[in-house]
């Protein structure tokens, strides 16, 4: 069976229903010439939701219908006999589902937890019937209340994946490699560039703890341009708790070129969102079994001494620390 394809944004048109009309109605009995007011009301037009779903993981199944209704309330009728109330529409989306007027990008909700759920445009109410309207000066109203008309709505949803990490890099640098090793995610693994897609979530069993691990599409220079694949999904890395920065050294013949990759993606993350700059960062230099020892020494020292930080490198074919790196992504956490 193939796979619903990955969609992290849709546009789409909501209205609520229509309340029903109030009844204008009387008594008609025999023995009781003069009967009173008896027209019931209408019922309550159908809301609107949105609920957050774990089981979702696109919005895809919104990329061909757009609009979207609830149910209009029925009318009253005689005998003070009320209308039914029109049935609630209620969109499943999955959880990280940002929801904003497509006008304004007003930001009406943002579903981060499991089941939450959250009203969106409210059914019209039902109209009275005319045996509300009945007074001691007034025993035979000729006039109900119409239903309220229901709420139409243009709404974007825009999907941002909960993970706690992130992997960025340039393609090909081993994120999908190394999110399969670590996790029981199984992206699309090949040696050219930009054979990860879409983003991918792995879970990363740490002893009797885990975290989320996101695979995020490689990042290429003026990505946050437009070029390449990696601006369209930058905004998953945006609630990421940190990031993992893998730099491929089996591409690389001098360190300030392996330095360069690394400043590049930097560069691309700054320019989409100051937030992405100031996350925590573990930096990896990888596919370390490809190249000789003394190499991965001097392309690490290089790299300490330029950022003053912690390097580590690793290679998910081999498993060189493999079980380090794990142990260091719990502790930025």
């Amino acid at each position: 069976m193939r796979s619903m394809r990955f969609i992290d944004e849709v546009d789409i048109q909501v209205r609520s229903g229509k309340g029903g009309d109030g009844c204008v109605s009387f008594r008609r009995e025999k023995f009781i010439p003069k009967g009173g007011p008896d027209g019931g009301h209408g019922g309550q037009g159908g809301h609107v939701l949105i609920r957050s779903d774990g089981g979702i993981n696109t919005l895809a199944h919104y990329r061909g219908a757009k609009h979207f209704k609830a149910q209009d309330g029925d009318s009253g009728s005689g005998r003070e006999k009320n209308g039914r109330a029109g049935r609630d529409m209620v969109l499943k989306v999955p959880v990280g589902t940002l929801i904003r007027t497509l006008e304004g990008r007003q930001i009406i909700a943002d579903l981060r937890e499991e089941e939450q759920e959250v009203l969106i445009v409210r059914g019209g109410r039902g109209g009275l019937g005319n045996s509300h309207f009945k007074t001691s000066t007034n025993r035979s109203p000729r006039y109900a209340q119409k239903g309220g008309e229901g709420v139409e709505l243009n709404l974007r949803m825009e999907l941002k994946l909960l993970a706690d990490l992130a992997l960025v890099g340039m393609p090909n640098a081993g994120k999908s490699t190394l999110i399969s090793t670590v996790s029981g995610a199984r992206p699309k693994v090949a040696d050219y560039p930009f054979t990860t897609l879409a983003p991918q979530l792995g879970v990363v069993e740490i002893g009797e703890k885990s975290l989320v691990l996101a695979d995020i599409p490689g990042l290429v220079e003026r990505a946050h341009r437009g070029k390449g694949l990696g601006i369209h999904f930058l905004k998953h890395i945006e609630r990421a708790k940190a990031l993992v920065h893998l730099v491929d050294l089996s591409q690389c013949l001098e360190e300030y070129e392996a330095f360069e990759r690394y400043v590049t993606v930097r560069r691309e993350l700054s320019c989409y969102s100051s937030s992405l700059e100031e996350k925590r960062e573990l930096i990896c230099l990888t596919k370390v079994d490809a190249v000789s020892e003394e190499t991965v020494e001097k392309y690490r020292c290089f790299f300490t001494r330029q950022l003053k930080k912690n390097v580590l490198p690793i290679s998910a074919v081999s498993g060189t620390n493999i079980r380090r790196l794990k142990n260091l992504m719990l502790q930025m956490l």
